[in-house]
């Protein structure tokens, strides 16, 4: 080897590590000014920062420290699902009988069986609307001759735990949309739209319009008020899983039109058997017995009744489709939905705690310690949930292995012009996720911050500070 040649590696091997130290400066130098915030006296930071080509630390604080993800936590679920389930995979929900059908009447009873489909009746895809799976529902009911039900409908959720939410939901937010709960039946994301009418000045009263879809419940107080033009959604919906009372507090701004809040559905189940009743009746299929759940079945200690024959099955559009929306819209139900499924395929039954016991296995053979992932549910919608920097950027690396990656990274939402998954619960905030910087090199990282002090909006404005040196 020549001097020549010597001399032009070690200078090429001299420019990186100058590089290497210039990045990492740049990133202390972000950070110390982060630190050094007011918002932060009380706070706590974890960031960890890898090149993703060679997995080489490029800057790293707290990196091991738990803290509370919020909804980067999506990001092991995610990830997770598409390796054990698969990014083909397609919940299914199946219609069935038991009895005979003679002269255009089941001498016996319908099932409608559920899998944990969290796209039933979802407006997100044109085959999961609620009109186009009603109908097919219809149309099959009928393709195979039926046109009387001489017995009960019986939904099934059996499949499914009983207990529709996960521990460490808080009470504010299970009655919203975006703590829906999961049951093996759901339907429109188990999620309603409440209609309200704004008063003219501020503290009026405001007017409950209709609830879209129609809820099925006794009464529904009313104690929000009217704020001032511009104030925002500060209403909040407070209900329980299988209740039939919610009531509504906080404010809703001064304006001419309906302001809408959404709320989530406290039981599938109820909503399910007002929507079939209607909806055999408008197509001429009688019912001499009732619409039954699972639900009621076993709280009576009744064994439910089981069918023998399946005779049609609708399927959910593939899990990277499903994945786009978890992800880039961060719905919490489908994250729910992926945990418990997991839980199904592998076990038989699908709960909470045996996915997340499946998940944190799953990581523990990819080189994440259990003790990194203190998980609660699939979303990170729990404030008791603790995951490190590191346990992210890990899983992050992971899935760029897989040959589905190209779809998962289409999948990631974008904020400060970079791939990142974003997390917002009270007190907390995080980022996590990919940039390619203007001279090629790629990097992977993840940055939480919890307990600050101050509007949201301002410490996010400062931890992109920090991100902003990666471009």
């Amino acid at each position: 080897m020549g001097k020549t040649y010597k001399l032009t590696i070690s200078l090429l091997l001299l420019t990186n590590i100058l590089w290497s130290q210039s990045i990492h400066e740049k990133i202390d130098n972000a950070v110390k000014h982060l630190l050094a915030d007011s918002s932060m006296k009380h706070a706590l930071l974890g960031l960890c920062v890898v090149n993703s080509n060679n997995n080489e630390v490029v800057y790293d604080i707290n990196a091991e420290i738990g803290l509370a993800p919020a909804s980067c936590q999506k990001i092991f679920t995610s990830i997770a699902a598409m390796d054990i389930l698969g990014h083909d995979y397609r919940f299914k929900t199946e219609l069935g009988y038991n009895g005979v059908i003679k002269n255009g009447e089941l001498n016996g009873n319908l099932f409608l069986i559920g899998y944990g489909d969290p796209t039933l009746g979802s407006w997100r895809f044109n085959e999961t609307k609620d009109s186009v799976v009603l109908n097919k529902w219809m149309h099959e009911i009928k393709n195979i001759g039926i046109k009387k039900i001489n017995g009960n409908v019986y939904l099934d959720n059996s499949k499914f735990s009983f207990n529709p939410i996960p521990g460490g939901w808080i009470w504010d937010d299970i009655g919203n949309y975006y703590g829906a709960g999961h049951w093996g039946l759901n339907w429109h994301e188990n999620q309603y739209d409440l209609v309200l009418q704004p008063g003219k000045n501020v503290g009026d009263e405001t007017k409950i319009i209709r609830t879209v879809p129609v809820l099925q419940v006794n009464s529904f107080p009313n104690f929000i008020t009217t704020g001032k033009n511009g104030s925002g959604d500060n209403g909040y919906i407070y209900s329980s899983p299988y209740s039939v009372f919610n009531f509504a507090e906080g404010t809703i701004p001064q304006q001419e039109k309906e302001f809408i809040i959404s709320g989530s559905i406290s039981s599938s189940a109820y909503q399910y058997s007002s929507l079939l009743e209607k909806k055999l009746n408008e197509s001429s299929i009688s019912i001499s017995g009732k619409i039954k759940s699972s639900e009621e079945i076993l709280l009576n200690k009744n064994l439910l009744p089981q069918s023998s024959i399946i005779f049609y099955k609708h399927y959910s559009p593939s899990l990277d489709s499903v994945n786009y929306y978890f992800l880039k819209r961060s719905i919490n139900l489908y994250g729910e939905a992926l945990i418990k499924t997991m839980a199904y395929e592998k076990t038989g039954f699908g709960n909470t705690d045996s996915g997340i016991a499946i998940i944190k296995k799953y990581w523990q053979v990819r080189g994440i310690e259990k003790s990194a992932l203190h998980m609660m549910d699939g979303s990170g919608l729990s404030p008791q949930n603790r995951v490190t920097a590191n346990a992210l950027v890990t899983a992050l690396q992971y899935a760029k292995t897989k040959t589905w990656y190209p779809s998962f990274y289409f999948d990631m939402p974008e904020y400060n012009q970079m791939k990142l998954k974003s997390g917002s619960i009270n007190g907390a905030r995080s980022f996590a996720g990919y940039h390619t910087a203007k001279d090629g090199i790629s990097y992977t990282m993840a940055i939480i911050v919890n307990n600050y002090d101050g509007p949201s909006v301002a410490i996010v404005n400062k931890m992109f500070l920090i991100l902003n040196e990666l471009k």
